[in-house]
């Protein structure tokens, strides 16, 4: 049988995990997904840490000392989660050292509800990486109009990021230059630009779901010949911009300091319409210097079945325009989907992290100590 997970990884895509629970870590799973399964991080967001929390016993004892102490439940949550990716970062921290820290990396995120306030996005990144205090944190921050301006400053004080909520071309494009203008402040502050990273998150599942959902909407044979392409499209397209970016005269000036590419990274890459395969947006996403963070089912789908060809991405630029092109010709406006995806995605950050808020907080209290 091929090993589909390491030919993966030999042309050039780096697996990601995309989950995270105290019981992953606890029970060697993580450190067994490392090792046989050619993991080589782990991202995380606020619904993976409510879906944790929420469930089994695992966070039990640090609650109740939470309780017996009256922190506050935002407290709590990241008392809670910075644990979780301090340890999950110890483990990836040969995966770190091997890569020379272009792997090895786990991403913990700001408080969603901060999405639109540039100031207190830097100050949560400044205070998650203090808390965290490991080399291989990525702390993610979403690609918001607010969120670009925190995204240069971070990167300018040496922090390293997850750019996270990327759905459109024109922001991945901005995205890039804010990494650019970081590293150029990071440089004048006398910072090693050897020791910064980032990826950004580019977003592919959900922009099908929205597409098809529109293109079931008309209706006709030739909407219906679209479904399932948009995401795929949007994604190398992506790409395309990555390598003209990453070429320029204004990178090669930072590559010369020091600096590192800014990786694209796949996320949502867990097929949400059962017609189509369950790896498309793994196997059909193969170019170098790519991250692919998978959740778990896709990472074991690829593993069973998944077909890996070699890189998919370069030579298909034309057909992804010609693609999203014939979308606008049918009235689906490329614009209007991608705001509401990223309106969407931080709705439901934030939906989760107040689900969060509400399930520790009920914790808190059923674990709190009888006064005495």
């Amino acid at each position: 049988m091929t090993d589909a997970l390491k030919r993966l990884s030999e042309e050039g895509v780096a697996i990601w995990l995309d989950d995270l629970s105290r019981k992953r870590i606890t029970s060697g799973n993580l450190a067994e997904l490392i090792d046989q399964q050619h993991v080589v991080g782990v991202t995380t967001n606020p619904t993976i840490f409510q879906k944790a929390i929420s469930q089994g016993d695992g966070y039990d004892q640090q609650l109740s000392d939470l309780a017996a102490r009256k922190v506050t439940v935002e407290e709590a949550i990241r008392m809670i989660t910075t644990a979780d990716v301090r340890d999950a970062a110890d483990i990836l921290r040969p995966v770190f050292d091997a890569t020379g820290g272009q792997d090895g990396r786990v991403s913990i995120e700001v408080d969603p509800r901060l999405a639109h306030h540039t100031k207190a996005t830097v100050a949560e990144a400044k205070q998650l990486a203090w808390l965290v205090d490991r080399p291989n944190t990525l702390i993610k921050i979403p690609a918001t109009q607010a969120g670009l301006p925190a995204i240069a400053e971070v990167i300018g004080l040496g922090i390293s990021v997850n750019v996270t909520l990327i759905f459109s071309l024109e922001r991945y494009r901005a995205v890039m230059d804010a990494y650019l203008t970081g590293l150029e402040k990071a440089k004048e502050r006398g910072l090693d630009l050897s020791k910064i990273h980032s990826v950004a998150s580019f977003f592919v599942s959900r922009v099908d779901t929205e597409i098809d959902k529109r293109l079931d909407g008309i209706g006709t044979d030739e909407a219906k010949a679209l479904r399932g392409k948009a995401a795929l499209a949007n994604a190398r397209l992506a790409y395309q911009a990555y390598e003209e970016v990453f070429s320029s005269d204004r990178w090669t000036a930072l590559e010369r300091a020091g600096a590192n590419k800014q990786r694209p990274l796949w996320a949502s890459t867990g097929v949400k319409d059962p017609a189509y395969p369950d790896t498309l947006y793994v196997t059909e996403l193969v170019a170098p210097n790519t991250v692919n963070t998978m959740p778990e089912a896709t990472l074991e789908a690829t593993d069973d079945h998944g077909e890996i060809t070699g890189d998919t991405i370069s030579g298909t630029y034309e057909q992804a325009r010609a693609d999203l092109d014939a979308l606008e010709r049918l009235g689906i406006s490329y614009d209007d989907v991608v705001q509401v995806l990223e309106d969407e995605g931080v709705d439901k950050f934030e939906a989760s992290w107040n689900d969060l808020l509400k399930s520790t907080q009920a914790e808190l209290e059923r674990l709190a100590p009888s006064e005495g």
